[in-house]
């Protein structure tokens, strides 16, 4: 933690996107760090990082954010990414069962890293709402994770 002027405190929090090819992760990013959404994204080669600062309180929390590549040839090279991060956002599509899967799988090998906090995250269109409850709320209980609707 450093100090800048003023007496704030810095805080500097390593976030860590994981997720299938197309989930949604560098879109999330996208409108968190630059505040748009970008529905038709390239996929992501190797990884991408970005920093966003925000003041919490009486600190300032830099995060430095990696969003990694969903491709499976990638999949080997995400331990040096999540390996000392804060927290980690597993994303994926709730419209595809194969990523929901696979979601799980990460999920499970954070886990084994101990104190990473997990988050899980999906995309979803408007067009597919309605139909999605069951499997998030059967998500929700198989994960104990947090979920939410970007």
């Amino acid at each position: 933690m450093a100090a800048i002027a003023g007496g704030n405190k810095i805080r500097n929090a390593k976030l860590v996107l994981l997720g299938d090819v197309g989930a949604g992760k560098s879109s999330l990013v996208l409108r968190f760090v630059k505040g748009q959404f970008v529905e038709f994204q390239e996929s992501t080669i190797g990884a991408a990082f970005f920093s966003q600062t925000l003041a919490v309180n009486d600190e300032t929390v830099k995060f430095e954010i990696w969003d990694t590549a969903g491709q499976e040839r990638y999949h080997s090279l995400a331990p040096m990414y999540y390996r000392g991060a804060a927290a980690a956002i597993v994303v994926y599509d709730i419209t595809n069962a194969a990523s929901f899967t696979r979601a799980k799988k990460w999920v499970q090998e954070l886990q084994a890293q101990g104190n990473i906090v997990l988050l899980c995250t999906y995309y979803i269109s408007a067009l597919h709402i309605g139909t999605c409850t069951y499997t998030v709320k059967v998500a929700s209980k198989e994960m104990i994770l947090i979920f939410w609707i970007l």
